[in-house]
């Protein structure tokens, strides 16, 4: 008997090479979104039943089959979504998708909120996208720039810095000239220049 096909596991499914990224990222948000709206309106209905058990006293749910999914997106407002979908990067399709399950675990939207709110997440990744986009532009730029005394070199020639000299007159100047020196300290050495006669 020969394992081969018990070793076929490892192998990739042809289906899945062929797709481009982008077009998983799409199907995989969308396929989100509309599971999360099933179990929202899923939810809505086993509210209204405790509702109604609770005011009849009567459990008649055994008896009843979940209802087909009566919300549905309008193609409009499908078309917007899948064209923000396909903006978003693959590496972003997992937080977007978790941020997406924890407001809805938080707000417990009705049904035809679930879409909103999902757009809104979509546009929070677009923002990170955007600003990690443009932080990795600067340290591009900051990365490529020139280093060494090349660098230095042209510093030096745009920027004269000398702290000592100074063409503006301060009143502490004029007041530093005409004090004598301070008395010396005994604890501290006295150093002076030696005058010239």
């Amino acid at each position: 008997m020969s394992l081969i096909p018990w070793l076929r596991w490892n192998e990739a499914p042809s289906r899945l090479s062929s797709r481009r990224p982008a077009e998983l990222v799409l199907e995989t948000l969308m396929m989100e979104l509309a599971g999360q709206m099933r179990e929202a309106e899923r939810q809505h209905w086993e509210r209204g039943n405790a509702v109604r058990k609770i005011c009849t006293g009567v459990d008649y749910s055994w008896l009843a089959s979940t209802p087909r999914p009566t919300y549905d997106l309008s193609p409009g407002e499908r078309l917007q979504l899948e064209d923000v979908c396909a903006k978003i990067h693959p590496s972003y399709c997992g937080p977007a998708i978790l941020r997406f399950r924890q407001l809805l675990a938080e707000q417990e939207p009705e049904v035809q909120e679930v879409s909103q709110l999902f757009r809104s997440v979509l546009q929070e990744v677009l923002e990170r996208m955007k600003q990690e986009e443009e932080a990795h532009k600067l340290t591009r730029q900051w990365s490529l720039r020139p280093r060494g005394p090349l660098a230095l070199a042209t510093f030096k020639t745009r920027a004269r810095i000398s702290p000592f000299t100074s063409d503006i007159r301060t009143i502490s100047e004029d007041v530093e000239r005409d004090t004598p020196p301070p008395l010396r300290t005994w604890s501290m050495p006295e150093f002076r220049a030696p005058k010239e006669d």
